[in-house]
């Protein structure tokens, strides 16, 4: 990919409407805000986009290999002139040898991926103790960001989005609309819950409800606060090949013409219809595309395999 000039420009991104599944659903298309900067990550970024941090050289991220974090990190620390080490579990011998995706557009950028040795990790920690851990014995000129960008800073972003929001509603006069949106850490869930006088809904993609409640306590202790947690129909383990999945976001780009990821948004819509026809909602919908569009660069060849493997 040539790399033009990197912008930190977030304009609204617009809203469509479509009719799917006997429902009319506004879309918000977030995966339109920039090139480099798009879905809940744009506005998690929004807050290091529009600040000025002289003293900083260096940023610092952990995640996995893929993670829709990566690139968007990559491109803010192109843009202000920063190095940026992210560090990951795991890099796959075969993702080396043929980079793709978030992984392949990161190194592009110039960050520095490096694994994490399994020796480095004392008994019955895990990335995350790792690095908050290596985050207490950082440089002054270097600036830690938590996996996806679960930090207080990510209010200032997600302000925005839910002042676009608002405004649609008053345009289109929706009362009382449903916002929808799925869940790694819940950051912008919760941040929108307390902005907007609206009912938020969300899902767990990043483990269970369990792990989302411990991820959302962290920054908000009081449960009244917290959008709703809509129940999966199973379990589902991050990153793995689900042929729902697949078949729901075939039937998203054929009846809507928009492609969404393939980490997030397959859980997010098949938990929002599956609510939708067992309560008969009748209030109008807004679904939250989640952006990160790079991610189905590595993900839509491994569902292509697995349905060729099939036949």
């Amino acid at each position: 990919m040539q790399h033009e000039t990197i912008t930190p420009l977030l304009a609204p991104s617009p809203v469509q409407r479509v009719n799917m599944a006997g429902f009319t659903f506004f879309i918000k298309r977030d995966d339109l805000l920039n090139p480099y900067f798009s879905g809940n990550k744009a506005r998690k970024f929004a807050y290091f986009l529009n600040n000025d941090f002289p003293a900083i050289k260096k940023i610092i991220g952990h995640g996995s290999v893929q993670a829709n974090s990566l690139y968007p990190l990559a491109a803010l620390a192109k843009l202000k002139g920063w190095q940026l080490d992210f560090y990951v579990n795991n890099i796959p011998r075969w993702l080396k040898q043929s980079p793709n995706g978030n992984y392949r557009a990161a190194l592009a950028l110039g960050t520095n991926i490096i694994e994490v040795d399994k020796s480095a990790l004392t008994e019955g920690a895990n990335l995350d103790s790792f690095m908050r851990s290596k985050a207490q014995q950082l440089a002054p000129d270097t600036l830690f960001i938590p996996e996806g960008g679960r930090s207080k800073n990510a209010k200032q972003g997600i302000a925005v989005l839910a002042a676009e929001i608002q405004l649609f509603c008053q345009q289109q006069s929706l009362q009382s609309p449903i916002i929808m949106l799925p869940s790694g850490t819940g950051t912008t869930a919760l941040f929108l819950q307390s902005l907007l006088p609206y009912k938020v809904f969300t899902c767990a993609c990043v483990g269970d409800k369990q792990y989302l409640t411990q991820q959302l306590s962290e920054l908000e202790s009081d449960l009244s606060a917290w959008p709703t947690i809509l129940p999966s129909a199973k379990r589902y383990q991050f990153g793995k090949l689900y042929p729902e999945f697949y078949q729901i976001w075939l039937q998203l780009k054929q009846q809507t013409n928009i492609e969404f990821d393939l980490l997030y948004d397959p859980l997010g819509w098949l938990t929002l219809l599956a609510y939708l026809k067992k309560k008969r909602v009748d209030q109008p919908i807004i679904y939250i595309h989640q952006g990160g569009l790079i991610g189905n660069e590595s993900m839509l060849p491994r569902y292509q395999r697995k349905q060729t493997r099939q036949c």
